[in-house]
């Protein structure tokens, strides 16, 4: 299996006591699904006359969408017994897109009581991930011609980190920092109060601070809430993303042409972020920003209905 978990956000990955296992986050994560939902077994499925016989169902994507879950859900089917089995339809892979009607995306085979006790988690993992996947195609369409990427944020479910960027990617966008262990991201309130200015010496000064530890950061960046504080910060060395918070278009025009016009394309990437929805995203790729992050990838992001149906 590839290592489709790990991140593709700017900068490097980040290495040492800093890096965390996803493979076993995921693992942990579905452990928990399915602790919470069998518990001490299935009621249900152990008064079939026959739980153990053989059976094939399929699985359904009922509306359009993106789908994401090719590299997940066989993680799951171990914790249902070794008999299960999972193939997914012929172009079925994740990123893959269905525009309209209904149409088969996989076919399970196994004991029909371990297809009928996994049945919910299965489809409750598929929904979720095919539903930030489609989200996120659709903000990477709607800024398509432009230079800009989408990113997701840390806004995510607690414990679904991992999956949720997964799905990002699925959908064609790419990842902001995993967490707060892979990135330097100074926000504003992280300043003393200094504005302006003033706050080119408080970043320099903890900027300072890192070099002076053995942390190598994938990247670091710096929130600012006007051109003032952004010419300010465009002055201190080591900064490589600049975050541009609740800019409209013609203040994130105004932020490009300075940081073109001080030779700085290429070396500090501009990123707009807050309140960026899809009525609004296009206007702001059109700026010339870099990156556009947007929280809605997945804090917003409504299920894909998915169903499972017996065949045999």
């Amino acid at each position: 299996m590839t290592d489709s978990f790990a991140t593709n956000g700017a900068g490097r990955e980040q290495g040492g006591s800093h890096e965390i296992d996803r493979h076993r986050l995921i693992d942990d994560l579905l452990r928990l699904a399915h602790e919470e939902d069998v518990g001490g077994g299935d009621l249900s499925a152990a008064l079939l006359q026959s739980p153990d016989a053989p059976a094939t169902f399929r699985i359904l994507m009922k509306q359009p969408g993106v789908f994401a879950g090719c590299e997940v859900i066989p993680r799951l089917l171990p914790l249902y017994g070794g008999e299960l089995s999972l193939d997914w339809a012929e172009g079925v892979t994740d990123g893959w897109r269905m525009s309209e009607g209904m149409q088969e995306v996989g076919t399970e085979k196994g004991p029909v009581g371990s297809i009928l006790t996994m049945e919910r988690v299965m489809l409750n993992v598929l929904q979720r991930l095919c539903g930030v996947a489609t989200v996120t195609r659709r903000f990477v369409d709607a800024v398509a011609g432009t230079t800009a990427e989408i990113l997701d944020t840390r806004k995510t479910i607690p414990g679904w980190r991992v999956l949720d960027k997964y799905a990002v990617r699925c959908g064609g966008g790419r990842n902001h920092r995993m967490g707060l262990h892979d990135a330097v991201m100074i926000k504003d309130n992280h300043f003393s109060g200094a504005e302006g200015r003033l706050m080119a010496a408080e970043v320099f000064h903890i900027l300072n601070r890192l070099l002076e530890s053995r942390v190598r950061p994938a990247f670091v960046e710096v929130e600012v809430d006007d051109i003032e504080q952004m010419e300010s910060v465009m002055s201190v060395l080591g900064v490589d993303v600049i975050l541009l918070d609740n800019f409209d278009p013609d203040e994130l025009r105004q932020a490009v042409e300075m940081r073109d016009g001080h030779g700085l394309r290429g070396k500090i990437a501009l990123e707009a972020s807050g309140g960026i929805d899809l009525s609004s995203v296009r206007a702001v790729a059109e700026t010339g920003v870099d990156r556009i992050s947007v929280g809605a990838l997945t804090h917003s992001a409504p299920a894909i209905d998915l169903s499972l149906e017996r065949v045999t």
